[in-house]
């Protein structure tokens, strides 16, 4: 992490952006707290749906299938796809908040 940006500003963090030392350690901040929370969110379907809570879930069943064997086998992966899209949303507003999106118009 740099103290200065191309230009030699002091308090900017290099790059084409002009976003001050600390607003770059809030971007980063509000970034591994959103990857903390989905991954959690993954962990709990993947691992908590899929072996912890199995024998409780297989009372209800989709399409014919156990619940706890269906997000074994197919709902963890539904899930993880949605939280790429739920990534990709919010990092976006997260990016504009701190003016470091790369995206014209």
């Amino acid at each position: 992490m740099a103290s200065s940006d191309t230009h030699g500003r002091p308090g900017t963090v290099a790059g084409d952006h002009d976003i001050t030392e600390t607003q770059f350690q809030k971007y980063w901040k509000e970034n591994l707290a959103l990857m903390a929370i989905l991954l959690s969110i993954w962990f709990a379907v993947s691992f908590g749906a899929g072996i912890l809570f199995r024998d409780f879930l297989d009372q209800w069943s989709i399409g014919g299938a156990p619940l706890g064997f269906w997000f074994a086998q197919q709902g963890a992966i539904y899930v993880f796809v949605i939280l790429i899209f739920v990534y990709s949303a919010v990092m976006h507003r997260i990016e504009r908040k701190y003016d470091v999106d790369d995206d014209e118009g």
